[in-house]
C-alpha cells in the first residue's frame, strides 16, 4: 500500500466519523454516508496524483468544516445566557459522571 492509499483511508475514516458524530446515523440521513462512499470508490481508480491530492484535500476540508460548525454551535449555545441551559447542564453532568463509571439518577417530575 502506498502512502497515498494510507492517506485516503485516513481521510475516509475521519470523514465518516465526523458525519456519524455531527449529522447522525438515522435512515433519512443515510444519503450523506452513501455519497461519501460512492465518491471514494469512484475516485480510487484515479491515476493522476494531483487529482488524488485535490480530492483528499477536499475530504479533509469538509471534515474540518463539519467539526468546526459543530464546535461553533456549541460555543454559541454556551455563551447565550438568555437560553435555558438546564438540559445542556444535565447532558454535561451526565457525561462527567459517565466518564468515571457512574450514572445520574432520574429526577422526579411531579
Amino acid at each position: 500500500m502506498g502512502s497515498e492509499a494510507l492517506q485516503a483511508i485516513k481521510v475516509y475514516r475521519h470523514l465518516l466519523k465526523s458525519v456519524k458524530k455531527h449529522i447522525g446515523l438515522e435512515d433519512y440521513k443515510q444519503h450523506f454516508r452513501d455519497f461519501i462512499m460512492e465518491e471514494f470508490k469512484k475516485n480510487c481508480k484515479l491515476s493522476d496524483p494531483s487529482s488524488i491530492q485535490n480530492k483528499l484535500k477536499l475530504g479533509r476540508d469538509y471534515t474540518f468544516l463539519l467539526n468546526s460548525v459543530h464546535h461553533q454551535k456549541e460555543l454559541l449555545f454556551s455563551y447565550n445566557i438568555a437560553v435555558d441551559r438546564s438540559d445542556e447542564m444535565k447532558r454535561i453532568l451526565g457525561k462527567s459522571a459517565a466518564s468515571v463509571g457512574l450514572q445520574l439518577p432520574e429526577v422526579y417530575q411531579p
